[in-house]
């Protein structure tokens, strides 16, 4: 009897388990999520939908460059179906400003980002660094480490992307090229806060008098008016007579209540995937960001915020917050 209902218990835990691997996403509890594999469905997922309406739209997330190993670490082997959705990888913090802004990052912490970012590079992938200085000296010292290492840089010396560096004049390897693939830019203009321009035509008068090959910006204007197709081609108008491309911000790690999307009814009562809001930024939020109903906002039919970019013909996105695996890995 006692054999019987040993048996009998075995097999209802063999169907639990079966019906547990069935379970729907959105329905996951924190401990069935591996983070880091579920953010890297996330992206495919992005890329395939972005891609199926423009083949050549770039898709490029930014820090979390332990996506591409299978492990997380640099002994891992590369994960080859991420690596194949992304075109590039954006990373922040690499030679300066890693723990304080115009301070060099440390020689472990550069060693190891290093060594991730070119698993990347190596399998194809353009890699945008980001660093945050002010000295002359020192922006000039970030564009040489990271020419040198086969990166395209900007060298921004506000932490708040919110301006157009006055230097360097002329622009690092500036050039009258039309660029028109992510592998043909030389440098980059990473923007995103259009606070300190009065409206959008000051923004795309101030961008178009410049000769960046590539420029990183949000959507939407301070006003929360979104940027139209026809000012999204002007702003891909070089001074010089090139073209550039021309990329949109999307945080996909966190919600931010300043977005079209934010319900006021979620201040009180919080959709099953909004999480805690993050004490270094006011009005962003964690996201179980595995949860349908949040990747539905983000990409998949003509709402969402994706399809919102790729009507205004941006040439791509730049998806922050990947590393919000860590969050919830602690």
């Amino acid at each position: 009897m006692k054999k019987n209902l040993i048996l009998l218990i075995s097999i209802f835990s063999l169907l639990l388990s079966c019906q547990k691997d069935d379970i729907h996403d959105s329905d996951k509890t924190d401990n069935d999520t591996e983070y880091k594999e579920e953010m890297r469905k996330f992206v495919i997922g992005i890329s395939q939908y972005a891609k199926s309406i423009n083949p050549a739209f770039n898709i490029i997330p930014q820090n979390g460059i332990e996506l591409v190993s299978n492990n997380g670490d640099v002994s891992g082997s590369p994960h080859l179906a991420y690596l194949n959705a992304i075109d590039a990888n954006g990373q922040e913090d690499l030679f300066f400003g890693y723990d304080q802004d115009n301070v060099a990052t440390g020689n472990k912490d550069n060693t190891y980002l290093r060594e991730l970012l070119n698993i990347s590079k190596k399998a194809g992938n353009v890699i945008l660094v980001t660093d945050y200085c002010s000295d002359p000296s020192k922006m000039e010292s970030s564009y040489l480490q990271n020419r040198n290492a086969g990166y395209v840089s900007f060298a921004a010396n506000e932490r708040e992307l919110n301006n157009i560096p006055a230097f360097p004049n002329p622009i690092y390897q500036e050039n009258s090229n039309a660029v028109t693939e992510i592998s043909q830019a030389k440098n980059f203009l990473y923007l995103i806060n259009p606070s300190k321009f009065n409206s959008k035509s000051e923004f795309i008068n101030a961008v178009t008098s410049t000769n960046y090959d590539l420029l990183i910006m949000d959507l939407f204007f301070t006003n929360g008016t979104s940027f139209s197709k026809t000012e999204i081609n002007q702003l891909k108008n070089k001074a010089n007579g090139g073209k550039r491309l021309v990329i949109s911000y999307m945080s996909i790690g966190e919600a931010e209540n300043y977005r079209y999307y934010w319900k006021d009814s979620w201040s009180s009562s919080r959709p099953e995937w909004l999480d805690a809001e993050n004490p270094d930024w006011a009005g962003n939020f964690k996201v179980k960001y595995w949860n349908a109903d949040w990747q539905k906002i983000i990409y998949g039919d003509e709402n969402s915020y994706l399809k919102k970019i790729i009507d205004a013909n941006f040439d791509g996105v730049y998806l922050d917050i990947i590393d919000a695996f860590e969050y919830y890995e602690k």
